[in-house]
């Protein structure tokens, strides 16, 4: 293909895309992809319930547009024009840093394709099962650009998720609503050139990482509406002397990036964090939680050290080690997160509630970081974590773990239940889970949305028979 225009016979990448994802058979695919989405979105939901209250999240809200018959905004009664509800949404569920993680693209996929495909679902009725299959090719194309684009020094400057989400988001919402084969090659297109996300906040204590899947959500509903209204973009865009691999990669694109290609979906290499944290602080901390059983207080520990993938110790704010400004940098600090995790003996949202919490910041004093070769080899097929304490007697103490140890299924309704209890109450947090579960036969999603509001009627609540 000549770069930048496609001659006789060929088709653009971001046409490719929108023929594999018509093809797809809702219908067809496998059940345990399916579950996968469900449990994806149940997680999705949990984050957002229990975010709801921090200020980034109010913010998000604040500036939404209220609209009537418009979208909702979860975990309220407002209702708001289909861009604003999936940018509050995004950043709702994105509010503690323990969104859903694909590794190879360093990328949260899920908190940008579901506040698309939510509000798009109260705008136009989509069945459940179009519904989790738009979601599932979501996944798969941001998953499949972001491996061959998202480099380690890419993701220094730049946010993964700022960049590949809208277009997997964009891909799906348009095919969700069944647009044609241009609109839905011209939304993926547009959603290219809204590609963003700059990686500044971690060093500078900023709070705008919490809006970069918010700002990708909206722009890919914008997109969507664009090409429905008849914009026409570059098919060119992935590929194109100016296109996004060019631009960002500085490299040609390869030759071809197929959807479902692979020995199984991307959504199934999708990890459900256990701690809300930076994916990269995850194993050393789960590592750090093993290792609390063979200390005995905070008090013996006279240095940490902890080998980490080259990937993960260079990535913007995990080696870093203070002074904390907000609970993001700590959230984002592998020394903070294993240093908490000794310190009070326990991996969770508590453990960045007190930055300034003397005994970890002189746990943080006392560690090191570095890259490990055989770790950095294994990644991002296993994303391994090595840890050693040394105790003031003498003795060390080692902990490694080969991989990240996922959140369970029943971990995810656990947390699910609680989070959305505290919002909407039991009966429904019960009912809204129970459609989720459903959703593969409901005749229309847009209950799914609906339930997430407090206090709705149970008539509203039941799908048509």
């Amino acid at each position: 293909m000549t770069i930048g225009s496609i001659e006789s016979g060929e088709v653009s990448m971001a046409r490719a895309f929108a023929r594999d994802a018509l093809a797809v058979d809702a219908g067809r695919l496998d059940q345990d992809v399916v579950e996968k989405a469900k449990i994806c979105l149940l997680d999705f939901l949990s984050c957002a319930f229990e975010a709801r209250n921090h200020p980034w999240i109010r913010q998000a809200i604040c500036i939404a547009r209220q609209v009537a018959n418009g979208a909702t905004i979860i975990g309220t009664g407002s209702l708001a024009a289909p861009g604003d509800a999936a940018f509050a949404n995004a950043t709702m569920g994105h509010g503690l840093v323990r969104e859903d993680m694909h590794a190879a693209s360093i990328c949260h996929h899920g908190v940008v394709i579901w506040p698309t495909l939510l509000a798009l679902s109260e705008r136009t009725p989509l069945s459940g099962a179009n519904f989790l299959g738009a979601a599932i090719i979501g996944y798969e194309a941001g998953a499949q650009i972001g491996r061959a684009l998202v480099t380690a020094d890419l993701a220094r400057l730049y946010r993964p998720t700022g960049i590949v989400a809208p277009l997997g988001a964009a891909l799906a919402g348009s095919c969700a609503l069944s647009l044609t084969e241009d609109a839905v090659t011209s939304a993926v297109a547009i959603a290219a050139n809204t590609s963003s996300g700059l990686n500044e906040w971690p060093r500078a204590g900023g709070s705008e990482m919490y809006f970069h899947p918010g700002f990708a959500a909206r722009n890919a509903i914008a997109a969507i509406e664009l090409a429905e209204a008849g914009a026409r973009a570059s098919e060119t865009i992935l590929e194109g002397e100016a296109g996004l691999f060019a631009a960002f990669r500085r490299q040609p694109a390869p030759a071809s990036i197929r959807l479902f290609a692979g020995a199984r979906p991307e959504i199934m290499t999708v990890y459900n964090k256990p701690a809300p944290a930076c994916n990269f602080a995850q194993t050393a901390a789960q590592a750090a939680l093993r290792a609390v059983r063979d200390i005995g207080t905070a008090d013996d520990i006279a240095t940490v050290s902890i080998r980490v993938p080259e990937a993960a110790a260079n990535y913007p704010g995990c080696d870093f080690k203070g002074p904390f400004r907000n609970a993001l940098q700590a959230k984002m600090s592998i020394p903070f997160s294993v240093a908490a995790v000794l310190a009070r003996g326990a991996l969770e949202e508590a453990n960045y509630a007190d930055i300034d919490d003397i005994r970890i910041l002189r746990l943080v004093e006392r560690t090191s970081l570095q890259s490990e070769p055989h770790l950095t080899a294994a990644f991002p097929a296993k994303q391994g974590a090595e840890i050693r304490v040394t105790l003031r007697d003498g003795n060390a103490v080692d902990q490694r773990l080969d991989n990240v140890i996922a959140a369970t299924p029943e971990e995810i309704r656990t947390r699910f239940r609680t989070a959305a209890t505290g919002v909407i109450g039991d009966k429904r947090a019960l009912l809204l889970e129970g459609l989720v579960d459903d959703c593969a036969s409901l005749p229309d999603s847009r209950v799914i949305a609906a339930c997430c509001r407090p206090e709705p009627s149970e008539r509203q609540l039941r799908p048509a028979s």
